[in-house]
């Protein structure tokens, strides 16, 4: 099938390059002549495990191609995802003018039947207003279908070849048959393509994201809880998870969550509720909690050192709001080091993926080791905000070795406890 992905973010890369894999023809559109340039040259703008692999194979088949030019994809694709930014506005609801000016753009352009897809997540009635916007100026018969992304960062390309489902919100029996034929290769097991309205499909997402961000924020209030009265939050959290009802995942405390998606969703979908005349109060705690909860280390590392960080050299760990992934989007360390530079503490970086980027918003204010040992070097303390997999085990007597000081302020609860006493290492996580 000849597909068209308007975008190239996490979201449209990943999809164009995926249904790519599976034989189709794609071609993926983006105004930044630069980044199209370097993606014709082989080199992948963003950082997500085996997409480079599928991403070189298929430009070298020719079955993955890029351009800046709207019409060249649209002339091309007769599935046209648009995989388009859906920021967060300044009062909190999504702002829709990448998409719906783009589906402006195509209603003047289009000169053949197109199925026109939202990718983007985007809120309920979004659809469509993408339909009205294509038909002020569109000369031909379209269908706009709704099919929100449930990709997670860091595993966003087994998640697109082996979904668990996808959701295709469709009104059109003829939109509907096109996308059940791009998806079968993806179902070939038997987990299902849901089909539903198109608005019931746009809330499905907001959702399943803000039910998910609650779990964590409960378990996070849980935790903190736990150190009021002495529990031990993980203790808690295996006798949870191994309830049915409950499940496993998602029941780690820590930081906060972050990212492109659980702020930014959550915030839309409160918002989507206010203009209904709806209060989402469980939304509103959530989102309450997750910002105090970002930085509720900041009061112990301060506390330590008896109120006063200036000169102290405060090295963190992670800096990607979540492992297998460079972006750093409303991540935890970010807070926490905009904290630490108030309080006049230096502070000494290292992350296996994210720091460009941070270096690209923090500039000369940070430390940028080039390992993990490295950002040690001359601290007083070691802050850990990312649980990528290289911190699990590190050695502890060169990290012992390494801090002024052998204390350790866990954001992600990687180490025992015990274990760590037991090290001679003043350690201080969440909930434990």
């Amino acid at each position: 099938m000849k597909i068209a992905v308007i975008g190239t973010g996490y979201v449209g890369l990943v999809t164009g390059t995926c249904l790519a894999e599976t034989g189709n023809d794609v071609i993926c559109v983006d105004i930044d002549a630069e980044k199209v340039e370097k993606m014709r040259n082989g080199a992948v703008p963003i950082y997500e495990p085996h997409l480079d692999v599928l991403f070189e194979r298929n430009i070298k088949a020719n079955r993955l191609q890029f351009t800046t030019s709207l019409d060249e994809g649209l002339a091309h694709g007769d599935i046209v995802f648009l995989a388009l930014p859906t920021p967060e506005d300044e009062d909190g609801s999504a702002d829709l003018s990448y998409v719906l000016g783009v589906a402006q753009q195509i209603g003047n352009k289009i000169k053949e039947y197109k199925v026109i897809v939202d990718k983007s997540t985007v809120p309920v009635g979004t659809a469509e207003k993408v339909r009205k916007a294509i038909a002020e100026n569109a000369n031909c018969e379209f269908d706009v279908v709704s099919n929100p992304e449930f990709l997670r960062e860091g595993f966003a390309v087994d998640d697109f070849l082996k979904p668990e489902r996808i959701v295709v919100g469709s009104s059109s029996d003829r939109a509907t048959k096109l996308m059940e034929k791009l998806y079968a290769p993806f179902v070939r097991s038997g987990n299902p393509v849901i089909v539903m309205d198109e608005k019931s499909a746009e809330l499905t997402k907001y959702a399943a994201n803000s039910f998910l961000a609650t779990k964590i924020t409960f378990m996070n209030e849980i935790a903190n809880y736990c150190e009021k009265v002495g529990a031990d939050v993980d203790k808690v959290r295996r006798g949870m998870g191994t309830d049915s009802r409950i499940g496993k995942r998602f029941l780690f405390p820590g930081i906060g969550y972050g990212g492109s998606c659980f702020p930014k969703d959550v915030k839309a979908l409160q918002k989507a509720g206010r203009d209904e005349g709806y209060d989402f109060k469980i939304l509103d705690s959530v989102i309450e909690v997750n910002e105090k909860q970002k930085t509720i280390l900041l009061p112990k590392i301060i506390g330590h050192f008896n109120g006063d960080l200036k000169g102290k050299t405060i090295a963190v760990w992670g800096l990607a709001f979540k492992p297998e992934t460079d972006d750093i989007r409303e991540a935890p360390s970010i807070y926490m080091m905009n904290g630490l530079l108030e309080q006049g503490a230096n502070i000494s970086v290292f992350d296996p993926e994210a720091m460009p980027n941070i270096e690209r918003r923090f500039g000369d204010k940070l430390k940028y080791a080039t390992n993990m040992y490295g950002a040690l070097e001359g601290a007083d303390v070691l802050l850990i905000c990312t649980e990528w997999s290289i911190f699990r085990t590190p050695d502890l007597n060169k990290l012992r070795g390494a801090l002024k000081m052998p204390v350790i302020f866990d954001g992600r609860n990687l180490y025992d406890v015990d274990e760590m006493e037991h090290e001679g290492f003043t350690y201080v996580s969440i909930g434990r």
